[in-house]
C-alpha cells in the first residue's frame, strides 16, 4: 500500500518536472538572445527569443494549471477560481 502512494508522488514530481525544464529552457534562450548568442537551430535571434518566450509560456502555464487542478480538488481555492457547479 506504501509504494502506490509513493509511485504517484514519483508521478506527479515527473509531471511538474518536465514542464519545469521546458521553462527554464525558454528563459535561456531569451538570455541568450539578449547577450546576441545564437543557436545554431534558430535562423535569427528574434526567432529564438519569441520561441525561447513561447517555451516559457507553456511551461508556467501547465504548472500553474497543474497547480490549479490539484487546489480545486482539495477544495482549497477562492472566490472566481472555484469551480463551477
Amino acid at each position: 500500500m506504501e509504494g502506490e502512494g509513493l509511485m504517484s508522488r514519483f508521478i506527479a514530481l515527473l509531471t511538474l518536472l518536465i514542464p519545469g525544464l521546458i521553462a527554464t529552457l525558454g528563459i535561456k534562450l531569451m538570455r541568450d538572445t539578449l547577450f546576441g548568442i545564437l543557436h545554431p537551430i534558430y535562423i535569427h535571434l528574434v526567432i529564438q527569443f519569441v520561441a525561447g518566450l513561447l517555451f516559457f509560456i507553456a511551461g508556467l502555464a501547465f504548472v500553474g494549471g497543474f497547480i490549479l487542478h490539484r487546489d480545486r480538488k482539495r477544495n482549497l481555492t477562492k472566490g472566481r477560481f472555484r469551480k463551477k457547479i
